[in-house]
């Protein structure tokens, strides 16, 4: 498995709780780069601006890179354009929200 393909696996665990969809299935993972040894930056967006769970989501995206042994340190790039649509998500994403 590729650093980015452990990356992205390892985000399913991120949940966004009012969807309890994980942040790469809702979409909200823009990039994954590695621009240097032992380094990723996240770049990712939320489904709204004033979302009340900004804290918790990018937290659990460092946190969960950061109990990665590859990396020692994560920055975590939060962007509002391009927005969010419903669009972004996969597949996998649009078949949990439906139920």
């Amino acid at each position: 498995m590729n650093l980015k393909d452990l990356v992205l696996t390892n985000l399913k665990r991120v949940m966004d709780p009012e969807l309890n969809i994980n942040v790469v299935d809702l979409g909200l993972i823009y990039e994954v780069d590695f621009p240097e040894d032992g380094k990723a930056l996240i770049t990712m967006t939320l489904t709204t601006p004033g979302c009340p769970l900004h804290d918790s989501i990018v937290s659990g995206v460092k946190y969960c890179i950061e109990e990665l042994e590859e990396f020692s340190s994560v920055d975590v790039n939060l962007v509002w354009e391009p927005a969010w649509t419903p669009e972004n998500m996969t597949p996998e994403g649009n078949r949990l929200l439906r139920g």
